[in-house]
């Protein structure tokens, strides 16, 4: 009974407590009030596409400049005109400038962590991390919160043969299942699709075994593991069932096998991608949204530029970016796909306003622009503004509660159900903030 009391909405479980109510609930009742909970939340989005641009990316050089600043300020970039008339973004996204009609900017995103691992936390979970800042690795997984990715797929499940939750090429960072267990955790693919041998690993069945013997074999070890069972099971014992349930599922679907081959896609589909880690990335996450995978996280890195950033912005991090960002929203809406996929793109913090004296921006939570588009999001809006130096929002801010109560929102999650953790104590998926309606259609 313990555990359908968590999955009670929080408001509806108060609204019954204040009426004394609660002491005469019956099962068949909560059951139905389950139910009800359950559906108050029409999804706008299947899917949610999430861009992890791990380090922090300029949001100064590239969608929030400011060409009146002082020069140890503004940087070298310039702005460009768009698609959209009177909003302008960076000259280092002319194919992105294009597309400014699919999409919203929002540019009053703040929050208070200056760090990396910490900061990713906050912001895949929206809870402070109960670890220092690059020791997230010591935190055994039941003491840490479950992430975005997890939840979504606890809350909503499988839709389809691939998992509901998958991260590409490498873990988004900290956070994971959190104390919801391995069940919720990621599908990490861990290889490059940019590679010449890219490949996901757990998709083939093992070499000389053929199919029949190997469902001989998981016959008999389901029938091995019902026999041993006991009260007393560990909870590594049962992280790796999980684990290996997963595996099982991925090498007996020959649906995950297709959606997960990239070598399917024509050259010019891969080629008007990118042949970039971040644009590669981009098409496997179209290929499993279109396969029903609930939460695709891509990582991309490198973006901690305290030295020489406007090289790097231009050169190397941004060209990618353009493309795969360009690419992706193109391709969702050709194929009708964007209304029901919700594409999210930012970093755990944006950069410094002001120039070091390595020709760097350093780390910078105050103010940072994101990027949403598809699943309900309004399309061509530019939603709040920064001060003349791009420091700190000048209209409303929102900050990270804000923005994954609108994620949740739309998905379909209700953000006031509660869970508890292993120590029984009670976590709501979102502890505060409110939906950003701005940013909604």
């Amino acid at each position: 009974m313990t555990g359908s009391f968590e999955m009670l909405n929080r408001r509806r479980m108060l609204r019954l407590g204040g009426t004394g109510f609660l002491s005469g609930l019956t099962l068949p009742l909560l059951m139905q009030l389950q139910a009800e909970a359950a559906t108050t939340v029409a999804p706008k989005a299947k899917t949610c596409i999430f861009f992890m641009l791990e380090g922090g990316p300029s949001h100064i050089d590239m969608w929030d400049l400011k060409p009146d600043a002082p020069s140890e300020i503004r940087g070298p970039f310039q702005p460009i005109s768009t698609v959209v008339p009177g909003t302008q973004i960076s000259q280092l996204l002319p194919l992105t400038a294009g597309i400014v009609d699919k999409f919203t900017i929002l540019r009053s995103h703040s929050h208070k962590d200056n760090a990396h691992q910490t900061g990713r936390h906050w912001v895949l979970t929206g809870y402070p991390p109960n670890f220092a800042d690059g020791q997230a690795k010591g935190v055994p997984f039941n003491e840490l919160y479950p992430s975005i990715g997890s939840i979504i797929s606890r809350e909503l499940g499988a839709n389809g043969a691939v998992p509901p939750y998958v991260e590409i090429p490498n873990p988004l960072g900290p956070g994971g299942p959190g104390f919801y267990g391995a069940k919720y955790g990621p599908f990490t693919i861990d290889n490059d699709p940019v590679q010449a041998d890219f490949k996901v690993r757990d998709l083939d069945v093992p070499a000389g075994i053929s199919q029949e013997r190997f469902a001989r074999r998981q016959k008999m070890l389901a029938e091995a593991e019902r026999l041993g069972q006991s009260s007393t099971a560990t909870g590594k014992a049962d992280m790796l069932r999980s684990y290996y349930e997963k595996a099982v599922d991925l090498v007996t679907s020959p649906e995950a096998r297709r959606a997960f081959d990239l070598q399917a896609e024509d050259a010019k589909v891969r080629e008007r991608y990118g042949w970039s880690s971040i644009g590669q990335c981009a098409l496997m996450a179209r290929r499993l949204a279109e396969a029903g995978c609930r939460f695709i996280g891509i990582e991309h890195g490198s973006w901690d530029t305290h030295f020489d950033n406007f090289t790097s912005h231009e050169k190397t991090l941004v060209p990618p970016t353009d493309r795969a960002l360009f690419a992706l929203l193109n391709d969702l809406d050709e194929r009708g796909m964007l209304d029901e996929t919700l594409v999210v793109m930012m970093g755990e913090m944006g950069r410094t306003p002001r120039i070091n004296k390595d020709a760097g921006r350093d780390h910078w939570s105050q103010c940072q622009t994101v990027i949403l588009a598809g699943g309900g999001i309004k399309r061509g809006a530019v939603v709040g503004a920064s001060d003349e130096t791009a420091s700190y929002p000048v209209t409303q801010p929102y900050g990270i509660h804000d923005l994954l109560r609108t994620i949740f929102h739309l998905m379909g999650v209700d953000c006031d159900k509660v869970y508890h953790t292993p120590v029984g104590r009670p976590v709501p998926i979102v502890n505060g903030g409110h939906r950003i309606d701005e940013v909604l259609v």
